[in-house]
């Protein structure tokens, strides 16, 4: 006697995504943020005409130290916000850091063009920005979402009057490095209002102290290195 076993269709198998998948796609953006291999979502924003023989020599290394210190700021924000929304399990925080951390490619995108159309490069310590930076942001998110997203905002209010003084301070013929800084600036008052709409909270003046010692070794170091 035979027996007709039941024909069925192909079986599929699905994989859930655990930590390690997780930890793989970080460390994949890690490295296509500092591969300068990330693309930008909007358009370049310098679009002033570059005139030849328009700043010094000394002026062109001036303007790409303020432009490398920006770039290093974008690294550091895009390691920040994704250190953030990696811990954090609010949907609507961590949606808002993710966002935020999508438009600060951007930003790290068009400094790194401008650097080249300088006839410079990003700084060689970009790899230890991005890692403390990253740490750093978990630290904040496991402080819990008031903390995490006044810690957002805090950021944020801090590179706004960085990027004020760098619109002092470039050259004044250098008018297409002013418009990414400008619509830089225009974006991080932007991810600070959301921050603090979202509940984010003033944090502790001793904490705001240590992030501006912070910011000013970073600053100081990254427009040479």
């Amino acid at each position: 006697m035979s027996t007709t076993l039941p024909r069925s269709g192909p079986v599929s198998f699905s994989r859930r995504s655990g930590p390690l998948d997780a930890l793989l796609a970080e460390a994949d953006r890690a490295l296509r943020v500092l591969s300068g291999s990330a693309s930008a979502g909007r358009p370049y924003p310098a679009t002033a005409e570059e005139l030849p023989q328009a700043m010094s020599a000394q002026e062109k290394r001036h303007a790409a130290g303020l432009m490398r210190v920006n770039h290093v700021g974008e690294v550091c924000a895009q390691a920040l916000y994704r250190g953030q929304a990696s811990v954090c399990r609010e949907p609507a925080p961590r949606a808002l850091l993710l966002n935020a951390a999508a438009e600060e490619v951007d930003h790290l995108v068009w400094c790194n063009h401008r650097l080249t159309e300088l006839g410079s490069r990003p700084s060689l310590l970009n790899p230890l920005w991005y890692a403390g930076s990253f740490a750093l942001g978990v630290m904040a998110s496991v402080a819990g979402v008031p903390r995490n997203l006044g810690f957002m905002a805090e950021t944020e209010k801090q590179v706004e009057a960085h990027l004020e003084e760098h619109l002092r301070t470039l050259p004044v013929q250098d008018e297409r490095s002013r418009q990414i800084v400008q619509k830089m600036k225009d974006d991080e008052a932007q991810h600070r209002a959301s921050a603090e709409e979202a509940g984010g909270v003033p944090l502790p003046a001793p904490v705001k102290t240590a992030m501006r010692a912070m910011s000013k070794v970073m600053t100081s170091t990254a427009y040479w290195i």
